[in-house]
């Protein structure tokens, strides 16, 4: 089976960075797509970060440009999510996806919680 385990959530003051890890399991074909979405209290879950493993594109939101960045590491089959200058509206659960291309999501993480502090 797929599966897609995060960590490194957590409590993380404003202007602070943090790191989101991804274990990434059971695909069966080399040319995935792997990304991050999120979804705050009381709003619609939203895309964060998508990275095109084939030839390595990443798209970003508008509201995290310039401050995060996704990265993959085939040796240890896993994605990060560099979130650097956070900000209290980052706070969300962020969930670590997979699927056949960018924007598409074939497997949801569990999700894991990071909160900013002002």
């Amino acid at each position: 089976d797929v599966q897609l385990v995060e960590s490194g959530g957590g409590l993380v003051q404003a202007g602070g960075s943090l790191r989101l890890s991804c274990h990434v399991s059971g695909f069966t074909y080399d040319d995935y797509a792997v990304g991050w979405f999120r979804q705050a209290p009381g709003k619609e879950r939203e895309g964060v970060s998508c990275l095109r493993r084939s030839d390595g594109s990443a798209y970003y939101a508008d509201a995290v440009k310039g401050r995060f960045t996704i990265s993959s590491d085939d040796t240890k089959n896993a994605v990060y999510l560099q979130m650097n200058d956070v900000k209290p509206e980052d706070t969300a659960v962020y969930y670590c996806t997979a699927g056949s291309d960018c924007p598409y999501v074939d497997v949801w993480g569990q999700g894991t919680l990071v909160t900013v502090s002002s």
